[in-house]
């Protein structure tokens, strides 16, 4: 029996054919592994359409409200309280009467006022009397001319009493008003700070705080790099706010600039404003803080997506927008400003484009996707609710300095 023959006593020939056969197989796998390719699913997005919309560009600051009047009430004598005839946080009008103080002291002065004054009007009459009867009596030269002038002299003075009496009557009479404590303005009423048989100074004693509420005022501060932009929208017109309270965008309050300061604050380099809102409903009361937006200029019929259509990236701003081939592009951004869910953008798109909203991870420039279809919870109005406007210029910058 004949052993197989071992690779190296085969011809060169032979094995040079081997080796051939050998670099076709690997040549026809390799080839063969190439051509299967696993393509991958549609990723499932939601877009919307790029619409064109008016959008304000807002300073967002952090502002305070205060009462547009306020008054501390004090008494205007000293006394002791004889009624509080208020109920905290009560609504008041002006002239309403609030605190009533023991009136029997200023009552009798008054009455002794009034004795005095008439005692001088009794003295000034005979006075006058006493002036006629000598005059005529000097007439016929029966007194002299000296004693003519003293009578006329006491007269005089008896007329001066008679003025000082009234002026003590007066006075008299404003300190038992001043017993009864009024509102002087409208507004509402804090807590109660005497009660019935409490001493009060007078000028020393708070005895109540009212404030004035509608309207209310908020003050806030702008950086002073703000001033160029603040005199040219106020010379178009009237500067606007929008206000809201913190953790709860749903309520917007519109207000007006009614105040600038004429100074600028040099140790944090911010310039004061008050702005005025109406309040009818008094939803705000003094002492809030309130977010408020700055409206420096309108961007009219502004190229604007939903906001969640736009992502951040190393190199800025981006969204993905739809092609005709259900395939994704990836176009570059700058964001101006944004209201109600909207954001107003600078970049390679027009009105009826349409972005991607949802799903933006799942993409890269060329993906082929699926839309799915928008849910009402996530249509841009919907989002949240309405929004006021939460954008800087475009050029932000922290409105604290």
């Amino acid at each position: 029996m004949k052993r197989p023959a071992s690779l190296a006593s085969l011809p060169a020939a032979a094995l040079a054919a081997l080796a051939a056969l050998a670099l076709l197989a690997i040549a026809a796998c390799s080839d063969g592994g190439a051509s299967v390719t696993v393509e991958q699913p549609p990723a499932p997005v939601t877009v919307a359409p790029v619409v064109l919309r008016d959008i304000p560009v807002t300073l967002q600051v952090v502002g305070r409200s205060e009462a547009f009047e306020s008054v501390t009430l004090k008494s205007r004598v000293d006394g002791q309280v004889e009624a509080v005839l208020f109920t905290e946080g009560q609504h008041v009008a002006q002239g309403d009467v609030l605190i009533r103080l023991d009136p029997t002291d200023f009552a009798a002065h008054l009455r002794q006022a009034e004795a005095a004054a008439a005692r001088d009007q009794a003295l000034i009459a005979k006075m006058r009397a006493d002036t006629a009867r000598y005059t005529a009596l000097k007439e016929r030269n029966f007194v002299s001319e000296e004693k003519v002038n003293d009578i006329r002299t006491n007269e005089a003075t008896a007329a001066a009493d008679l003025r000082a009496s009234r002026a003590a009557v007066e006075v008299a009479r404003l300190q038992l008003s001043y017993a009864t404590i009024r509102a002087p303005i409208t507004g509402i009423v804090g807590a109660r700070l005497v009660f019935p048989g409490s001493a009060v100074k007078a000028n020393d004693v708070t005895v109540a705080v009212i404030n004035s509420v509608r309207p209310l005022l908020v003050n806030f501060a702008i950086p002073e790099r703000y001033l160029p932009q603040l005199r040219a929208v106020r010379q178009l017109g009237r500067l606007r706010v929008g206000i809201t309270e913190p953790g709860d965008a749903s309520r917007r309050f519109e207000g007006a600039v009614r105040f600038i300061d004429n100074t600028v604050d040099a140790s944090t380099g911010t310039i004061l404003l008050k702005a005025e809102l109406p309040n009818e409903d008094e939803a705000l009361m003094p002492g809030q803080f309130l977010n408020v937006a700055l409206i420096l200029e309108t961007l009219e019929q502004a190229v604007s997506v939903p906001s969640e259509a736009i992502q951040q990236g190393v190199e800025g701003n981006y969204l993905y927008v739809l092609g005709d081939d259900g395939r994704v592009d990836l176009r570059r951004v700058e964001a101006l400003a944004a209201q109600d869910g909207f954001t107003a953008i600078r970049g390679d798109l027009q009105a009826g484009d349409r972005v991607v909203t949802d799903g933006q991870l799942q993409l890269a420039p060329g993906v082929k996707v699926r839309v799915q279809e928008q849910t009402q919870d996530q249509t841009p109005d919907q989002a949240g609710g309405p929004l006021p406007a939460t954008a800087a210029p475009a050029n932000p910058a922290n409105p604290a300095g």
